[in-house]
C-alpha cells in the first residue's frame, strides 16, 4: 500500500444528500478535512444534491459550495489542478440548470461558456505535454432517459481524442457494484462511470483505484475498504 501523499481523491458530486441541511454539508467539510490531514490530496466538484434537494435547486448554493471546499469563491469552471505533471480539470454540470426557467437538475448541463473556457484551456501550451483528465457530476455517454448530459454533444467535440481520462459519476449505483466503463469511447483511453461509494444498505460501498503509471486500465481495480 504506497502511503496517502501518493494518492488524489476524486469526488465527482453529489457529497451530500440535501444542500439545504446546512448540518450535512458541516460532516462533509469535517470528513474531507480529515482525509486531508491524513495526507491524501482532495479534488472536488459539485453534484445536483450539492446545490439543492437534488431536484430542485437554488444558486445561492454556487458560492456556497465554492467557500466550504475550495475556501474561495474565486473559483471558475474548468477548475484546472496541475498535481505531479497531470492536469485535472473539474467541470460544473449543475450550475447551468438553476437559471428560472429550468431547475430540474437531474440531467446536468455544462453551458456554452463554460465548454468554450474548456476549449481554450484544452490549447494552453502550458498543459500540452500533460496528462489530462477530466471530472464532472452528470453522465456524458448514456442514453438512459434524464440521466446523459444535456450538452454532450457539444462536449464530445471539445474533448474527442485530447484528454486521457474522464470520471463522472450521477448514477447512485448499488456501491457493492462497480460502475460501468466505457473505455475508448470518443477516443479517451479511460473513462469511468464511478457508481457510489456512500454507505447504503449495510454497504460499505467501492472506491476505484486508478493507477496512472500504467496506459492499461486493466491494471485498475474496485478496492472496498471499510
Amino acid at each position: 500500500m504506497k502511503p496517502a501523499e501518493d494518492y488524489i481523491i476524486i469526488v465527482t458530486g453529489d457529497i451530500v444528500e440535501n444542500a439545504n441541511h446546512s448540518d450535512f454539508t458541516d460532516d462533509a467539510v469535517a470528513a474531507f478535512r480529515r482525509l486531508e490531514d491524513n495526507g491524501f490530496k482532495m479534488l472536488v466538484i459539485p453534484g445536483n444534491h450539492d446545490y439543492g434537494t437534488g431536484v430542485l435547486g437554488n444558486d445561492k448554493f454556487v458560492d456556497i459550495f465554492k467557500e466550504r471546499f475550495y475556501g474561495t469563491t474565486y473559483i471558475e469552471y474548468p477548475k484546472l489542478d496541475i498535481i505531479d505533471g497531470v492536469a485535472f480539470i473539474g467541470l460544473d454540470s449543475t450550475a447551468a440548470e438553476l437559471h428560472w426557467f429550468d431547475r430540474i437538475l437531474s440531467q446536468g448541463e455544462l453551458g456554452r461558456e463554460q465548454l468554450e473556457r474548456l476549449e481554450n484551456l484544452l490549447e494552453d501550451e502550458a498543459i500540452a505535454d500533460l496528462q489530462k483528465i477530466v471530472y464532472l457530476h452528470h453522465h456524458p455517454f448514456d442514453f438512459k432517459p434524464g440521466m446523459r448530459l444535456k450538452d454532450s454533444d457539444d462536449l464530445k467535440p471539445v474533448i474527442e481524442n485530447r484528454i486521457d481520462m474522464i470520471l463522472f459519476g450521477h448514477y447512485h449505483a448499488d456501491p457493492s457494484s462497480p460502475g460501468k466503463t466505457y473505455h475508448g469511447k470518443w477516443g479517451i483511453r479511460r473513462c469511468y462511470n464511478a457508481g457510489s461509494a456512500t454507505h447504503k444498505n449495510d454497504s460499505v460501498g467501492f472506491h476505484r483505484v486508478i493507477d496512472l503509471e500504467f496506459d492499461d486500465p486493466a491494471m485498475d481495480y474496485d478496492g472496498c475498504f471499510i
